[in-house]
């Protein structure tokens, strides 16, 4: 029997009697005890030999499989045992418990499963929810179905929910009142240093001066906090360039995708006098022990991917950290003695972080919660007890896939379909694609379980270029993997692989032929089946009518169709990252039963015509088309209006006239709002209304060539304001000389008469027109039309500037008169020598 005088002395076991008492009587309790408490390694230990738990197991649940393992060890280690003995793991793809293992770590996909083939939990006491403030989806499913079990089949089971910066009082309340038991923290004293935001491009030159800043100033090993694998690599490589002759400093990535020697690397003690540099992710934020850290140099950042139902896919982002988070990396600089924290942004941004991070069930793809609770017997999540609902939206289009996936039925009940994919552990596009490939030749079921291997544990080339999924494939049997730098991605998809090949009871050394990738993959995707927009280009349409976009350097580029595994949505239109070509025969085969026949009449902007086509559609995308031979003229009218939007009103042709009618129109509007709009934005909205009368025969701008705008126009007003137009905004205006001037209404509120300056001679006043209400504006020119003077005060030119300009032109025009009184001399566009 192990006794708590046994067990390492760390805060948390000041809790442990009230923990004892709490969990004797009461189904639930609340542990809230900061890093460095404790709980992870003694809890379950000192809980072991409870009476109430009656020799029966305890399983405590880890969010990530490092942690997981290093927590077994530790347990074991301090009851003088391997990992396997009291004390066991189970992880994806590696387990170590035997008939004595009493208490079991295991991760949270493992849980569900361990739940969902037994509801009743025979033989576990006890349940522990560790970091549970991580908020993981998995993590707050495994709790709704312990919860239910213990309502409805275990009233004897006991959950302990342990978190370190969780809102300890909303939890309680979500546990019908549990009681919170609160521990002290083992901390020192961290001194914190506040340097400027590095801006995002620069994220990993910035850290890495960061990181020299730390080991000039401060002693003992450093622990780095960085978004993701790619930031990771490159400040590795700029700390290698600069460290890496030096035999005291080692360099250790730490991430989830690096193999079980190079996490061991990151977190075992170093030999004495040598620094250790520790690269991480958020792996490293909570339980997960590293030995000697005493330098944080936190970024701030953290990638997280978050799903876009409108969208249909994920989109990769790079965000800042909570508040909860910043103190948790701090933290882990005080856990043995004092620490320094460098915290690669302004003190005064602190207060605006989040309080908390956004719990995954609000942003992550649902289709694999779906698929559990619809195994479990639960249409309608709200039926289960969770601490946040995702929305609707997000709830209904993940369904949605799931019966297109016929994992569920119309009524949204799990089929026998969707039981055996639920029974595969994989994500459900990868298990349908893997059951449906169960029909057909061995080799095409086994090449189904590599591609599934490699989606479900990739990245397995690290720096590729291009999309090709093939590459990863053949990665996937090299017998050279050294050169990949993903060796740890390799060998899991090697084992996820073998377990699939096993489960559907194939041979291990078929001979599988990547051609048929495509098809398979597009059984997975379907949403994701893509069509070139343009020959030779980069962009694409996706059959759910999203845009998507290949690098311009990328091998596929110019495929006609792809099928797309991976793609980012962080931007407008979503970058391909993982993909495949694909035949059309091979859309037409295997989705048969969803192509559509469509008559479609629409607009050509190539051909700047109307199309008339039968259409083969799958989704949004057009597989071929021929032509319509009998086509509706309404319809064909209406395409041809959608084509002149396109272009644009001056796609029609605009005569002088015409197009003085429409400003005289916009002229007298100015005046008076009972006048029609014949603006742009409105002739081209009502084009049904003006135009359509004589788009008769038309199916191509170059057949609008015939039309009478004009006429068009003047057909929408009656006769009375027709003679109205006419009376209050004449096209011309008769001067003194006699002849009959075009006016300018291009300016709606002031219309230009533009005249030479002898045939206005004898005229004393301005003119006028719309009954007197509005001025010509008067440009006056020379006898060889330019301009001379702009006036809308007649009379006062002919007293003021009149003189000035004729001792200027009477030189230059001798020819034309130049009387010393205009108003007095007779009008001409004559010379004199014609007068």
């Amino acid at each position: 029997m192990i006794q708590i005088a046994d067990l390492p002395d760390f805060p948390v076991k000041e809790t442990f009697a009230d923990l004892k008492a709490t969990l004797a009587t009461e189904p639930t309790a609340i542990l809230e005890a900061p890093p460095g408490a404790g709980k992870t390694t003694l809890v379950p230990l000192t809980l072991l030999n409870e009476d109430w738990l009656s020799s029966q197991k305890i399983i405590m649940l880890e969010p990530r499989r490092l942690a997981a393992k290093m927590a077994a060890s530790r347990m074991a280690s301090l009851l003088g045992e391997q990992a396997g003995q009291t004390v066991g793991y189970r992880i994806r793809q590696e387990k170590k418990v035997s008939k004595e293992t009493r208490i079991e770590v295991v991760t949270e996909g493992i849980l569900t499963r361990m739940i969902q083939n037994d509801p009743e939990l025979t033989g576990v006491g006890l349940v522990i929810f560790d970091e549970f403030h991580e908020r993981n989806l998995q993590g707050d499913l495994g709790l709704a179905f312990c919860l239910e079990t213990q309502e409805a089949l275990r009233d004897d089971l006991r959950l302990l929910v342990m978190s370190a910066t969780l809102d300890g009082k909303a939890l309680s309340g979500f546990l019908d009142g549990a009681k919170r038991i609160i521990s002290k923290g083992r901390s020192f004293p961290v001194a914190t240093y506040n340097l400027p935001r590095p801006d995002k491009f620069n994220l990993p030159q910035e850290t890495a001066q960061a990181i020299h800043k730390a080991i000039q100033e401060e002693e003992g090993n450093i622990l780095v906090f960085l978004p993701g694998e790619g930031e990771i690599r490159k400040t590795q490589s700029l700390l290698e360039d600069r460290y890496g002759t030096r035999q005291d400093i080692l360099i250790a990535p730490l991430f989830g995708a690096l193999t079980a020697k190079q996490q061991d690397m990151a977190i075992a003690p170093t030999h004495d006098n040598v620094r250790k540099i520790v690269l991480a992710t958020t792996i490293a934020e909570t339980s997960l022990t590293i030995e000697g850290i005493r330098i944080v140099v936190d970024c701030g950042m953290k990638r997280v991917a978050r799903f876009d139902a409108a969208r249909g896919f994920s989109k990769l982002e790079t965000v800042r950290v909570s508040k909860a988070s910043a103190m948790q990396r701090q933290g882990r600089a005080g856990r043995m003695e004092d620490g320094v924290c460098y915290q690669l942004w302004p003190k005064a941004e602190t207060q605006a972080l989040a309080p908390r991070d956004t719990p995954e069930i609000l942003e992550a793809d649902l289709a694999p919660l779906i698929l559990e609770l619809a195994t479990w017997g639960v249409n309608n999540i709200k039926d289960l007890k969770f601490l946040d609902y995702p929305s609707e939206k997000n709830y209904l289009d993940a369904q949605k896939l799931l019966v297109d996936l016929t994992a569920l039925n119309s009524e949204t009940k799990l089929t026998a379909h969707g039981r055996q994919m639920q029974k595969l552990a994989l994500h459900p596009r990868l298990a349908h694609m893997v059951l449906t490939a169960q029909n057909e030749d061995d080799d095409i079921a086994a090449l189904a379980c590599e591609i599934a291997a490699v989606l479900h544990d990739g990245p397995l080339i690290k720096g590729r270029q291009g999309s090709d999924l093939r590459d990863s494939l053949s990665v996937l049997k090299s017998k050279n993997i050294a050169s990949y730098g993903a060796r740890g991605a390799i060998y899991r998809a090697r084992e996820t692989a073998k377990g699939l090949k096993s489960r559907l009871k194939l041979p291990h050394n078929l001979q599988t032929n990547p051609l048929e990738t495509g098809r398979l993959l597009a059984r997975a995707f379907p949403d994701r089946i893509a069509k070139i927009r343009q020959k030779g280009g980069v962009d694409y349409l996706l059959s759910n009518g999203s845009g998507v976009a290949l690098s311009e350097d990328d091998p596929l580029r110019g495929e006609e169709f792809l099928v797309i595994s991976h793609l980012d949505g962080s931007k407008a239109r979503g970058r391909i990252f993982t993909a495949c070509p694909l035949d059309q025969n091979d859309i037409e085969d295997v989705f048969a039963d969803q192509l559509t026949e469509e008559d479609n009449i629409d607009w050509d902007q190539q051909n700047q015509a109307a199309r008339a086509e039968r259409r083969l559609k799958f989704g949004a995308l057009t597989l071929k088309s021929s032509p319509l031979k009998d086509i509706d003229p309404e319809q064909m009218t209406q395409a041809l209006c959608q084509g002149i939007r396109q272009v644009g009103l001056h796609a029609l042709p605009w005569t002088i006239e015409s197009e003085n009618l429409r400003q005289r129109i916009a002229f007298l509007r100015h005046y008076d709002q009972n006048w029609p709009d014949f603006s742009e934005q409105t002739l081209l909205d009502q084009l049904e209304n003006w135009l359509v009368p004589y788009l008769t025969g038309c199916s191509r701008l170059d057949h609008l060539k015939k039309i009478d705008l004009e006429a068009a126009l003047l057909a929408q007003l009656s006769w009375e304001d027709q003679q109205s137009l006419n009376q209050l905004a004449p096209t011309h205006y008769r001067v003194p000389s006699g002849s009959q001037i075009r006016l300018d209404y291009s300016t709606a509120d002031k219309p230009v008469l533009s005249v030479k300056l002898q045939e206005m001679f004898g005229e004393p006043q301005t003119p006028t027109i719309n009954n007197g209400t509005c001025r010509l504006s008067i440009h006056l020119l020379s006898p060889a039309g330019r301009p001379l003077q702009v006036t809308e005060n007649l009379a006062s030119f002919w007293q003021d500037a009149y003189d000035s300009v004729k001792k200027e032109m009477k030189g230059r025009y001798p020819k034309h008169p130049w009387p010393d009184n205009p108003l007095e001399a007779i009008a001409t566009a004559k010379t004199k020598r014609h007068l």
